[in-house]
């Protein structure tokens, strides 16, 4: 190595005078003199531009050069840590915490490697001690709630998010991470409560309404939630996620205009994305709009060309203008990209029997009983499908099979009972019948919608009559 150029800066905030002055220095393999801003300067713009490596390298040098700087220990030992190297950093860490105990942030770089190495309660041991030696403790508590979730004890994590609420109520991180603990361990009730006390409080906490929103939406209260995000964009009016996902929450109550004007909200506030087309895309498309809902499904697919939902619902548009032969190009796309899903299955097949293309239709099919055997409709439409080329034996095997699946949909017993009057077995089609009637009796019109001529059979009418009227 080249003499020693003792090179101190005068401005130390110059960030970019430091990075040309120090990788010139390793250039010539030389060696020149940083004050210690400096070299914590570099340190951070190493370790920002995802190159923790030469971060650490610059931290061997600035130790170098500032030995009893503890402050450069610590930076050493998370640069470490986030390499992977938990033992060394734990004896680094040793080292500043001997040069001074009193130092809170060695404590949490220690529990960070603790954590790393799977050692629970020791790293929650040190943010304890860490506590007694910050001024503030509040990033403390969300790293201990972070070691709880880690280890699986969601319910601590939850109090000591609790804790750090207290000491700052705006804190939005542990807004978030409790909304998600207390999902995690299903107590969507106690969430509710959580919430509502702490915008008792904190009345003006647009993170809590909105948590508060999606708690409500997990137990299917949809018009509280929409109470709920309503507050959270009345405080906070470009808080983009509250338009979002009011918009779901109006699509499940089947408000789809509504709901657009929701999504479209959003691009007021964060560029478009894939998904909120194709949200607007399955709005439009369930208003019966179908022009407009295959544009934004094209401009989904536009922004994300595996965007499988998006390709998906371009088909369904055209399937609800029995453009059939087109649909199938989509839906082979949507499966490309997820194979696992079988409504896309379900609907290829659905497809391929409008084309009389039997054989795919029946390899369609198959795959989506085998992805999904616990969807009642595809055992009446495969059924449907076998009738439709007078294989009446498969069709009630079918319908038979689909019954193993799914004991209770009282649709298969209703269709079970029509196919049985169809080949002309009556005892097992009253069989089927009343069972069917003991189930549901509300859903009788359903032995008519496959033979609406039954709807002449005084025996039929004279049974249902009796569940009916019973």
């Amino acid at each position: 190595m080249g003499t020693y150029d003792d090179f101190e800066f005068e401005n130390t905030d110059d960030l970019k005078l430091s990075v040309e002055r120090y990788e010139e220095m390793l250039r010539k393999k030389d060696l020149y003199f940083f004050d210690s801003g400096v070299f914590e300067g570099l340190i951070d713009y190493y370790f920002e531009k995802n190159d923790p490596i030469k971060a650490l390298k610059v931290s061997k040098l600035a130790l170098s050069q500032h030995p009893y700087n503890n402050s450069f220990l610590i930076k050493q030992a998370q640069l470490l840590i986030a390499t992977d190297k938990f033992g060394i950093a734990l004896k680094v860490l040793d080292q500043a915490i001997a040069l001074e105990p009193s130092e809170s942030e060695a404590f949490v770089a220690r529990s960070s490697a603790l954590e790393r190495l799977g050692r629970y309660d020791d790293a929650i041991s040190c943010l304890e001690h860490a506590l007694t030696l910050s001024d503030f403790p509040e990033e403390i508590y969300i790293g201990m709630a972070y070691v709880q979730q880690n280890k699986g004890d969601y319910f601590e994590a939850i109090k000591a998010l609790k804790k750090c609420l207290e000491v700052n109520p705006q804190n939005l991180d542990a807004l978030y991470e409790i909304a998600f603990c207390y999902e995690i361990v299903e107590k969507p009730e106690d969430a509710i409560k959580f919430y509502q006390d702490f915008i008792d409080e904190e009345p003006y906490s647009f993170v809590a309404w909105y948590n508060l929103g999606n708690t409500y939406n997990s137990l299917l209260l949809f018009e509280k939630a929409i109470d709920a995000y309503d507050y959270s964009i009345l405080i906070q009016e470009d808080f983009s996620s509250a338009y979002f996902n009011k918009g779901h929450t109006l699509m499940s109550l089947e408000r789809n205009a509504e709901a657009i004007l929701c999504f479209k909200q959003t691009f007021e506030f964060e560029p478009p994305n894939a998904e909120t087309h194709s949200n607007i895309g399955e709005c439009y498309e369930k208003l019966g709009m179908m022009n407009e809902s295959r544009s934004y499904y094209k401009k989904a697919v536009k922004l994300d060309k595996d965007h499988a939902e998006a390709w998906y619902g371009i088909g369904l548009t055209l399937e609800a203008e029995e453009r059939w032969f087109e649909s199938v190009h989509f839906f082979k796309t949507a499966i490309k990209l997820e194979d696992w899903n079988p409504d896309f299955w379900y609907a290829l097949a659905d497809a391929y029997v409008e084309l009389n293309n039997y054989a795919e239709a029946e390899t369609c099919f198959k795959k989506v009983i085998e992805l999904g055997p616990d969807t009642y409709d595809v055992w009446l439409d495969y059924s449907a499908f076998f009738m439709k080329q007078d294989q009446l034996a498969e069709a009630i095997s079918t319908i038979a099979e689909g019954i193993k699946y799914n004991p209770d949909a009282v649709e298969l017993y209703y269709r079970m009972a029509a196919y049985c009057f169809a080949i002309g077995n009556n005892n097992e089609a009253y069989r089927n019948l009343e069972y069917a009637l003991a189930m549901a009796p509300e859903k009788n019109e359903l032995i008519f919608d496959y033979l609406p001529q039954l709807q002449t059979n005084k025996i039929i009418i004279d049974i249902i009559n009796r569940y009916c009227q019973g």
